[in-house]
């Protein structure tokens, strides 16, 4: 799971373009050709919204505020542009609509204060009382926007899922569908949840901050959860055409790469850049020819970001990042699929239990324990989740018991549980994977 440069930086706002497009016969400063607008709007939207919220919530100093005027740009470039045609930079565009509005919205409100009459008399000062101090978070220097707002929604006033939750909605841009996959909960549950959050965060009045050096440790875990979230939902798309969401895995090898060079010495940050690293090197050889996908066995394992592991293992028990790194550079280290150190992997899988007890884990452990002492063993574990009930409706578990029913040779069997994989997957080139292995095992497509 590679970072991409930085997007933060000032250059390329509307009209700033150094060429100049004709339309109608006049000179149009940095607009590009005709196309659809409302499709501008959308790609706009998955890949810029976390860039322009997180500058204006530098300028509002309130995220409520910031997304309700990040909101009111992507309406007004929708009306704007089909008018006057699409910006080259429209990231650029819209955070300088967004900031504007922000700003707008804090001189009325501070023309409002000041004409409204004094109700109560102000206190006077408190003798010998010092100045103000520096504004929290001066001490730290957080070096990008979308980085800084991470941090400051992972706010220890809300719970660590509802922290991990509002991140994703509101920096990530994820939708509420995707994060409730990611936390394995019903979409109106994680809806429920992300709203309780925000009306928390307005109750208490937490306003937007940076903290400080000396907080971040206490939010580092959630920001980390978040950045593994979103590569996760970028590297397998739960729906859509495609297999990966390139923007959000960038997205998230950016933050992860910043992440290391503010926290080089954390463990489970190096752990999860491994992770990160070691994923992704194999993305661009997850699919073949027309978006087919492929089995993990034909994909090819490459070593990069191993050396990062060592120091993500070293100093204490290992976190779950920095296990999750040692398991995938097994898998990136073996000289094939067949010759992978499965037995290593399912003890590392067991010791990842140990600090990390989730159903999916235990799921990536049956799965490893088929390779190690086969299919039955495997099949045993899976039967077992399934009893448990809390992956009912996670489309990995029926894959992987039909594979494994496969190889037992049960075809009907293996074929009504990838129907059942099936009825559960939303990615298109899943449903064409699980669709010919229907197909194979004597089923119908």
């Amino acid at each position: 799971m590679t970072a991409v440069p930085d997007r933060t930086g000032g250059a390329g706002f509307p009209g700033a373009a150094a060429d100049s497009r004709s339309r109608g016969g006049r000179k149009v400063p940095g607009r590009r050709p005709r196309q659809d607008p409302a499709a501008a709007v959308a790609d706009a939207h998955r890949r810029e919204w976390a860039f322009v919220l997180a500058a204006t919530a530098r300028v509002a100093g309130d995220i409520d505020l910031a997304e309700e005027c990040v909101q009111d740009a992507y309406v007004a470039a929708l009306d704007t542009w089909s008018r006057q045609g699409i910006p080259d930079n429209p990231g650029a565009w819209l955070t300088t609509t967004a900031r504007r509005r922000a700003i707008d919205v804090l001189r009325r409100s501070a023309t409002l204060r000041g004409k409204l009459p004094l109700l109560i008399e102000p206190l006077p000062p408190v003798p010998g009382s010092a100045p103000p101090g520096p504004f929290p978070g001066d001490d730290v220097e957080i070096p990008d926007d979308r980085l800084r707002l991470v941090f400051t929604c992972c706010h220890p006033a809300l719970a660590r899922e509802a922290q991990v939750a509002l991140t994703l909605r509101l920096v990530c841009g994820l939708s509420t569908t995707e994060i409730a996959q990611a936390f394995l909960v019903p979409e109106a549950t994680m809806a429920a949840r992300v709203t309780r959050a925000k009306k928390k965060i307005s109750a208490a009045r937490i306003a937007y901050r940076v903290p400080g050096t000396a907080e971040l440790p206490d939010r580092l875990d959630a920001v980390l959860t978040v950045v593994h979230l979103l590569y996760t939902t970028g590297h397998t798309a739960p729906a859509g055409a495609d297999v990966v969401r390139a923007d959000l895995v960038e997205r998230a090898m950016d933050l992860a790469r910043m992440l290391h060079s503010l926290m080089p010495d954390e463990r489970e940050v190096r752990g999860l850049l491994a992770l990160l690293l070691l994923t992704d090197a194999r993305r661009s050889t997850r699919a073949g020819p027309g978006g087919r996908l492929l089995l993990l066995a034909e994909q090819d394992m490459i070593a990069e970001g191993a050396a990062l592991v060592p120091g993500a293992l070293r100093g204490g028990y290992p976190g779950r990042f920095a296990l999750q790194a040692a398991i995938a550079a097994l898998h990136a280290e073996a000289p094939s699929y067949q010759q992978t150190d499965w037995r290593q992997i399912v003890e590392l899988y067991g010791v990842l239990l140990g600090v990390w007890q989730s159903p999916v884990v235990a799921l990536n452990r049956a799965v490893a324990v088929a390779m190690a002492d086969g299919p039955q063993a495997g099949l045993a574990e899976i039967e077992e989740l399934e009893r448990d009930g809390r992956l009912a409706d996670y489309r990995y578990l029926p894959a992987a018991k039909a594979d494994l029913l496969r190889r037992l040779g049960r075809r009907q069997e293996a074929a009504d549980t990838y129907r059942r994989a099936l009825e559960l997957t939303m990615n298109a080139a899943e449903r064409d994977f699980l669709s010919r292995r229907i197909a194979e095992t004597g089923g119908q497509r």
